[in-house]
């Protein structure tokens, strides 16, 4: 992956995200959270950011998925109107997220969700492409967009479409890529309404040791883990990300060993529940 400077953050010179490698072990990577296959939750629903930081205010961590479910179905949390919104609701944050202290995904996701609040857009972002291939298969319409560039829908329906082939008609695609432009848009890639515009994303210390995280579940080893689409979608340069490494480092939240052409990182302490499972 090639990066060009765009004043204090950088962007890939046009070149497709990529979230696994090519001989990437996909069952290690379900057995930590990750939702495999052609179908995802962008078929109907967005990002939900809002509703995702409603539920994790009102539930405490380490609860199971029926506690999660019962915070926004009988105790209404988010203040649906209807019991079936709020059913649909729990499931459709169940699909992107899990939920669930017993899934590796989400016990990271929720102790980084803990101490980062400037990142959780993007923690958000990253545990949603994690569990949601029709949004991964957008990523390439988005990523590698210069600053200020402004978004087309074409190339997203493209790239949904060579995903998922035949599988899906026009007027579900085009659903998905108004709902994936929405989520790109909540977690900050995009800007505007009517018209979308590319802007960066600033990442953090917390948001690139979950990209590591992911990085590492989906295969990727050495330096291969800076210059991957986990990375990628947090506009890093291979600087700045061996820079905000260093910060994650520092926070005790990865071991990390740096040196020239050595990138050695230990990623154990983000779930210390699976350590001492």
């Amino acid at each position: 992956m090639i990066f060009h400077e765009q004043g204090t953050a950088w962007a890939t010179d046009l070149k497709q995200p990529v979230f696994w490698p090519v001989f990437a072990s996909a069952p290690s990577a379900a057995e930590v959270g990750f939702r495999l296959g052609d179908k995802g939750t962008h078929t109907s629903r967005t990002l939900m950011l809002a509703e995702l930081a409603g539920t994790l205010d009102a539930v405490s961590p380490h609860m199971s998925r029926a506690d999660y479910a019962a915070a926004i179905v009988e105790a209404n949390c988010l203040s649906k109107p209807t019991s079936s919104t709020r059913r649909l609701t729990n499931q459709r944050l169940g699909e992107l997220y899990a939920l669930d202290a017993s899934v590796p995904i989400f016990r990271v996701l929720r102790r980084l969700w803990s101490i980062d609040e400037q990142g959780r857009p993007l923690l958000a972002l990253l545990c949603a492409l994690a569990r949601d291939p029709l949004l991964t298969a957008t990523a390439p319409a988005v990523i590698p967009l210069p600053q200020g560039a402004e978004f087309l829908r074409g190339p997203m329906k493209s790239a949904l479409r060579a995903a998922v082939g035949t599988r899906l008609n026009e007027s579900i695609l085009d659903k998905v890529v108004r709902n994936a432009a929405s989520s790109w848009t909540q977690s900050g890639h995009l800007q505007g309404r009517t018209f979308k515009t590319r802007r960066l994303v600033r990442a953090t210390p917390a948001s690139v040791a979950f990209a590591l995280w992911l990085a590492h579940a989906a295969g990727f080893r050495g330096e291969e883990l800076l210059a991957c689409g986990w990375i990628g979608a947090l506009d890093c340069s291979l600087p700045s990300a061996r820079e905000l490494a260093l910060g994650a480092k520092r926070l005790g939240l990865i071991d990390l060993r740096m040196a020239v052409e050595v990138f050695e990182v230990g990623l154990e302490r983000l779930d210390p529940w699976r350590t001492r499972s």
